[in-house]
């Protein structure tokens, strides 16, 4: 089965592939839940697996933003993968991970030397602010042990990850972040 086909019998593609070398309609991305699938594609010289989709997201964040533990160890695995590239909102695969509280891929992403934890979106929210208005306890937990991390960090608003634990009744992330000193709980606007 040719590449064109292998890409037409998936729903979504975690690979963007250039339609120029695959002689398809358009590029497929998004996420190729068969990881022979990902496999056969990422041993494709044509195939460039940091390719951005339109809201220039990378395979990457797509897989990070699902929690695809697996594809992202593979893409991670690659040289030509920036794990710190940002999609149209200035999102990185971090922040969408932890905004949907996939721990697994957020450890393997902080494991990164150049991945940086604190790096805000366009608003200002980074992937704690994001975990902690979701109520995701142990991305909160993981994201606080680094040091570079702000935990009183405001986003454009004002708004910190405290206010946010509060706003949406997070108790566990709010008892978190009172434990820390830096973490002022007059600030909020």
């Amino acid at each position: 089965m040719g590449t064109s086909e292998l890409l037409k019998s998936c729903s979504s593609g975690a690979i963007s592939v250039p339609t120029e070398q695959v002689g398809v309609a358009k590029h497929h991305s998004g996420m190729l839940r068969g990881m022979g699938v990902v496999n056969m594609l990422l041993e494709r010289d044509e195939v460039n697996p940091d390719k951005q989709n339109n809201n220039r997201q990378t395979p990457l964040y797509v897989a990070a933003q699902n929690g695809h533990e697996g594809v992202v160890k593979m893409l991670l695995e690659r040289d030509e993968v920036n794990p710190n590239e940002p999609d149209k909102g200035h999102r990185i695969p971090l922040y969408a991970a932890a905004q949907n509280g996939h721990e697994g891929v957020v450890k393997m992403l902080l494991e990164r030397d150049e991945v940086n934890p604190d790096k805000p979106n366009s608003d200002g929210q980074t992937a704690l602010y994001v975990a902690a208005g979701n109520g995701h306890d142990g991305v909160v937990k993981m994201l606080l042990k680094r040091d570079e991390v702000n935990p009183d960090k405001p986003k454009n608003f004002g708004q910190t990850p405290l206010y946010v634990a509060a706003w949406n009744g997070h108790e566990g992330v709010v008892k978190m972040l009172l434990e820390r000193d830096e973490v002022n709980p007059q600030k909020h606007h």
